[in-house]
């Protein structure tokens, strides 16, 4: 496959196996909009940005799977759960678990060593805390897409990766384009996604 095709089809099966709620999806389109800010304030504010990008995109895209999503069997899909955790490119519920223990744990990093090597100053501040433990996130941002990219690019591709990394950076305006709508289809108390027919190319 080329390199637009590849990126097609890991957009097109992280839809059908991982966005049936739209409870989720509209999670999904909250979290894309603050991932959006976060990537505009990242040039101002990169604090800020990462506050938002953790406090808010990051959980409101993972309450959905967590919490929304049948992990029953996939009728449409015709695969159990724990094939399609098993297949997941990116980060499944087990891999997630991991990121997001190792996120929430981070800041005591700060207590046992505020300087943390020396490679921080000293907060004395509230403001200052904050912006030493955004420091530590957008590490950790960053070391989990690399991790999984180089990661990838040794069990499947070089390809896979790229494509991966190429599609979890831009997956906020993808997630816009397809989940616009969900917030109002939940309103009027369509829970659930239709089976959807695989676009074609």
């Amino acid at each position: 496959m080329t390199f637009r095709e590849a990126l097609a089809e890991q957009r097109w099966d992280d839809h059908r196996y991982y966005h049936h709620n739209r409870v989720n999806q509209a999670l999904h389109l909250l979290s894309a909009l603050s991932f959006l800010a976060a990537y505009v304030l990242l040039f101002v504010s990169p604090a800020a940005a990462v506050l938002i990008a953790w406090l808010v995109a990051m959980p409101s895209r993972q309450i959905g799977h967590f919490f929304f999503e049948p992990h029953d069997y996939d009728h449409v899909n015709r695969a159990s759960h724990a094939h399609k955790e098993a297949i997941k490119v990116g980060y499944n519920l087990f891999r997630k678990s991991v990121l997001l223990s190792i996120w929430a744990l981070s800041p005591l990093l700060l207590v046992v060593d505020p300087t943390l090597g020396g490679a921080l100053t000293p907060a004395t501040s509230w403001a200052g805390i904050a912006d030493n433990v955004a420091a530590i996130w957008l590490c950790i941002a960053i070391g989990a897409v690399v991790f999984r990219t180089i990661q990838l690019a040794f069990l499947r591709d070089v390809q896979t990766g790229l494509v991966w990394c190429t599609k979890i950076l831009t997956d906020p305006l993808h997630d816009v384009k397809l989940y616009h709508r969900a917030p109002m289809q939940v309103i009027r108390g369509e829970y659930y996604d239709p089976a959807a027919v695989e676009p074609t190319a």
